[in-house]
């Protein structure tokens, strides 16, 4: 059978994923590429007995080196060769998604252009002469509209007829002082044999002449270096702007003029209905209200809706737990038993359980992003995380944050500035996250009056967002030092998405979820289950035990790793006004913060701690003083993030090191913040 590969390229919300499903279906397999974070999507077609690899690649504006999305697309089609390259365009901003097409045709690429949502132009009153402008860009058009399948069949026909896509031979004139300088690089290329073996000439002369720092670093020639800025600053002495500014001004001119021969609009002056959505939606005081609004909307379906599936696994995986219990063999090993139901269904039960929030909320985001509205709402909180380093986008993911620290870093992948995504992830965990409520909801009851509740836990719900903000300005002054790419969004017509696309988004995301967390978090789960169980205290320490089995449980734990450990650092975290018993109860939220809880149960011998919590509460007021309580939640808050999180930072970062700087420097952080809490609230209460 024989294959042929197609590369699938366009600016974002051009409909490109959209024409992705309608020529692969199901028939998907989704990854990132090699050394990077950018996400990969492949599929395939089979028709009249040939196989078609589709690969979609990161949507982009350019084929610059300014994003780690534009050179991942660009080296894809100038290294691996497609058969034939297929530019999605959105027909009804077309000059706009034009500059992505025209830098193709200057890679001298076989080349197909899809006008999609050619409906929408039609109904703002464009008309095309498609013919003309397949003349003018020597380029074949066909004209689509993806959410309703119309067009697909035949690009399914131009596909497969790809031997007759040849490349464009489209020239875009620069005028002559620009041409001039181009001559000048073309006559010094010949030294330059590799770069000719695997770059088209004239592409290569304009790449350098902009100054396109990747194909600088190729070459070898110093003659060829001297002309090249000899050439730049001539022309910036004679238009007084850089050769790369006056580069695109000459290809947005050629693209005027080609649409100014074969578009027309029958509609001299628009008040479109989207923009007069936008006038209110963008609003700066309006438009934050409006998104607090569909923010609680999207939390809302997540957390509430979620929590009855959510009910529904836990009570299967339980009831599959006590089914084991009751019918476990006698002649069959404990530990083994303990093993499968504790290390086991208890990890991955704690991953699966998630899996309805993580649907629930990636068909969320999906439907707020192909209707158009994310882009609005990162346009409203630009102003705002720009002042800290950050884009508007990156409050997208700081927002999940608040319910699930998982679902927020995966969301990050909206991110396109690989700084700003890296940036991100390590600050979301200083979020005020579902699971560290539990830890609150447990202390400030017992410590705090009625009256002062609401304010301890919106203070510490503060105190996280004021950290995450100091360190997002260290971050990106520091560790993630570099130029701020200029946040650039267009705002795209409001759309109403598809059913088959939204559940394709959610389900991606939903298997990724199982695939990525489950394993690690199955593997950490049975290694902590390992460290509270060994070593075993003999029969002859435990039969003291017999008549009071929690305390029968504290003591097997205080002889486990995890309760030396807690006796082993309890001198370093005494300062913190910390003991042993929630040093290990430390250890064990490291899994789950939501453990810490039910670890407090078995190190102070209570039972039924999940149930009601008042005889844990008057156990901790016997114990500590509201200072240490506080300081606690404050560890708790900021301290190193659970496994889940650690495990899916690992992944989406694609490096260890990462996850490991976020693990540490968090701690740490926890760690001297703490010790100045406490050691300073000790000298006014003391």
């Amino acid at each position: 059978m024989k294959k042929l590969t197609v590369a699938l390229v366009g600016n974002p919300n051009s409909g490109k994923t959209t024409i992705f499903n309608a020529l692969t279906g199901s028939r998907q397999k989704v990854g990132n590429y090699p050394g990077v974070t950018v996400e990969k999507k492949e599929g395939f077609f089979v028709k009249d007995g040939r196989r078609v690899e589709i690969v979609d690649l990161p949507g982009t504006y350019s084929l610059s080196a300014y994003s780690v999305e534009e050179l991942v697309t660009r080296n894809y089609i100038l290294d691996n060769k497609p058969d034939l390259v297929i530019d999605v365009v959105d027909a009804s901003n077309l000059e706009r998604n034009l500059f992505l097409a025209v830098q193709l045709i200057e890679m001298r690429v076989p080349l197909v252009l899809v006008f999609n949502m050619v409906d929408i132009a039609k109904n703002r009153g464009y008309h095309f002469d498609i013919e003309a402008l397949s003349n003018l860009l020597d380029s074949r058009i066909v004209e689509t509209v993806g959410s309703k399948g119309e067009g697909v069949d035949e690009l399914v026909s131009v596909i497969l007829d790809s031997e007759n896509c040849s490349n464009s031979l489209a020239k875009i004139n620069y005028g002559n002082e620009i041409e001039k300088e181009l001559a000048k690089i073309d006559s010094l290329l010949d030294h330059e044999h590799e770069l000719l073996k695997h770059y088209n000439r004239r592409w290569l002369c304009v790449k350098l002449l902009e100054n396109d720092k990747q194909i600088i670093s190729e070459i070898k020639s110093k003659e060829l270096l001297e002309a090249l800025s000899s050439s730049q600053q001539r022309l910036r002495s004679i238009y007084n702007d850089d050769a790369e500014i006056l580069i695109a001004d000459r290809r947005y001119g050629f693209i005027s003029g080609a649409c100014e021969e074969t578009v027309k609009s029958s509609v001299e002056s628009r008040h479109e209905m989207s923009d007069k959505i936008d006038k209110i939606v963008t609003m700066p005081v309006v438009g934050l209200l409006i998104f607090a609004v569909v923010m609680f909307v999207v939390f809302w379906l997540t957390f509430t809706l979620g929590s009855y599936p959510m009910a529904w696994i836990e009570k299967a995986i339980d009831s599959l737990s006590r089914l084991i219990e009751n019918h476990w063999p006698d002649s069959v090993s404990l530990e083994l038993k303990s093993l499968i139901i504790d290390g086991i269904l208890g990890g991955v039960g704690g991953v699966i359980v998630f899996l309805p929030n993580i649907l629930l909320l990636f068909l969320g985001i999906a439907y707020l992003e192909d209707t158009g509205y994310m882009a609005r709402a990162a346009f409203i909180m630009d102003r705002i995380m720009h002042k800290i380093g950050l884009h508007g986008k990156s409050f997208i993911p700081m927002l999940i944050g608040f319910g699930c620290s998982v679902p927020a870093i995966m969301s990050t992948r909206i991110l396109e500035n690989r700084r700003n995504r890296l940036t991100t992830i390590m600050i979301i965990p200083l979020m005020s996250c579902g699971a560290k409520l539990t830890v609150y909801t447990l202390f400030i009851p017992a410590f705090f009056a009625v009256q002062y509740r609401a304010v301890v836990m919106f203070s510490l719900y503060v105190i996280g967002i004021v950290l995450a903000i100091i360190c997002a300005r260290l971050l990106r002054a520091t560790v993630f030092k570099g130029e701020t790419t200029p946040f650039v969004m267009e705002l795209p017509p409001y759309r109403m998405p598809t059913a088959k696309g939204l559940l394709i988004h959610m389900w991606e995301n939903g298997w990724q979820y199982l695939q990525k967390a489950g394993t690690v978090i199955l593997l950490i789960s049975i290694v902590l289950w390992a460290a509270t169980r060994y070593p075993r205290p003999n029969d002859e320490e435990m039969s003291k035990f017999k008549q009071n089995s929690a305390a029968a449980q504290a003591f097997e734990l205080e002889r486990s790793i995890s309760g030396r450990v807690g006796r082993a650092i309890e001198p370093v975290i005494k300062p913190l006004g910390f003991d042993w018993k929630i040093g290990t109860a430390l250890i064990g939220s490291v899994a789950a913060k939501e453990v810490f809880v039910s670890q407090l149960g078995i190190v102070f011998s209570l039972e039924e701690t999940k149930g009601d919590n008042e005889s844990l509460r008057q156990t901790l007021r016997d114990n500590y003083d509201k200072l240490t309580a506080f300081c606690i939640m404050l560890f708790t808050l900021i301290s190193a993030p659970c496994f889940a999180t650690v495990a899916v930072t690992w992944k989406e970062t694609k490096s260890i090191k990462w996850a490991l700087f976020q693990f540490v420097g968090l701690t740490i952080l926890a760690y001297i913040l703490t010790l100045a809490t406490y050691q300073i609230g000790s000298l006014f209460i003391g």
